[in-house]
C-alpha cells in the first residue's frame, strides 16, 4: 500500500533507538523526509547513517539529525532552527522512573509532567496551525498502554501521560479536525527494546531469579506470547500518518499484543 506521505517532512523524537527509531525506519520507507532527534549524538549520528544508507537512494529520503534535548526549551528552539515547519511531528521522549509515590517529590513530577506532557504539546503548539494553513498533518504521541491500564510502580508516568491524553483528546476535536490534520496517541505495551532489558534486569536482581526466567515469565501475560518489536510498532505509526488514516483522530492507539483485558 501507497501510504501517500512521500516526499513529506518529519519530526520525530527518541529516534536513535527502540520505538523512535522502528518510527523513523517506517517513514523512511515511504520516502518520508526526516530529522531526528536524540540525546546521545553518538547512537543517533550511527543510526542516521545506517537509515541513510538503506533509504536515501532508494527511497529518495532526505535524513537530518540532532543531538539535542526535546524536553528543554533550548532543545526545541534547535529543531525548529533547522526547520520550522513538519507534516508530521512523533513526539517521543523517556518515561520516568519507577518508584514508590510516598517518595516523589514537586520536583520529580515537574519533571515527569514537562517532559511527558508539555513537551508533546509545545510541539504540537509548535507545528500544528502551520499543518492547517497546508492542509495536511498529523502528529502521533508515543505515551504509554499505562494510560489505559495504570502500573502501580509508574505512577509519574501514569499521570504526566494521562493528562496529555485529556489534552489531546480535546484539542483533536478543535478546527484543525476539518483542516486535514490528525492527532493521535500511539501506547505501547511491552516492546523488545533496551527500556524493557533494563527493567527486567532489575526486576529480576531485586527478586534474585534469573532475568531470562522473568522475561518469559512476562511473554506468558501477554496473550500474543512474545514482546512487540519497534518495526511493527514503526508500521502502527507510519500508517497513523497516511492519507488513508485521515479519518483517525484523537484515539489512543493501543499496541500490546492484546495484554489490556478491557472491552474499551
Amino acid at each position: 500500500m501507497d501510504l501517500g506521505i512521500k516526499g513529506k517532512w518529519a519530526l520525530v523524537c527518541g529516534a536513535s533507538k527502540g520505538l523512535g527509531l522502528g518510527c523513523a525506519k517506517a517513514l523512511a520507507q515511504e520516502g518520508v523526509n526526516l530529522l531526528i532527534v536524540a540525546r546521545g549524538e553518538e547512537v543517533l549520528q550511527a543510526s542516521a547513517n545506517k537509515l541513510i544508507a538503506n533509504y536515501a537512494e532508494s527511497k529518495g529520503t532526505n535524513v537530518l539529525f540532532l543531538a539535542a534535548d526535546i524536553t528543554t526549551v533550548e532543545g526545541r528552539a534547535a529543531v525548529f532552527a533547522i526547520r520550522k515547519d513538519f507534516d508530521i511531528v512523533v513526539t517521543n521522549a523517556g518515561g520516568p522512573p519507577p518508584g514508590d509515590f510516598r517518595d516523589w517529590d514537586r520536583e520529580a513530577w515537574i519533571k515527569a509532567v514537562d517532559a511527558n506532557m508539555l513537551t508533546p504539546i509545545e510541539l504540537i503548539k509548535a507545528t500544528v496551525d502551520g499543518m492547517a494553513a497546508r492542509g495536511f498533518g498529523r502528529i502521533v504521541n508515543i505515551t504509554s498502554s499505562s494510560v489505559k491500564s495504570p502500573i502501580d510502580i509508574l505512577g509519574l508516568s501514569n499521570g504526566a501521560r494521562s493528562g496529555l491524553t485529556g489534552f489531546v483528546a480535546g484539542v483533536a476535536r478543535t478546527k484543525i479536525a476539518a483542516q486535514g490534520v490528525t492527532i493521535n496517541n500511539l501506547l505501547p505495551g511491552i516492546f523488545d527494546t533496551d527500556r524493557i532489558k533494563v527493567t527486567l534486569a532489575g526486576a529480576a536482581k531485586k527478586q534474585g531469579v534469573d532475568v531470562a526466567v522473568l522475561a518469559d515469565a512476562r511473554r506468558q501475560t501477554i496473550p500474543a506470547k512474545r514482546f512487540g518489536t519497534p518495526d511493527e510498532f514503526g508500521a502502527i505509526c507510519a500508517f497513523l500518518c497516511s492519507v488513508q488514516a485521515a479519518y483517525i483522530n484523537g484515539q489512543n492507539i493501543l499496541a500490546d499484543g492484546g495484554a489490556y483485558p478491557g472491552t474499551y
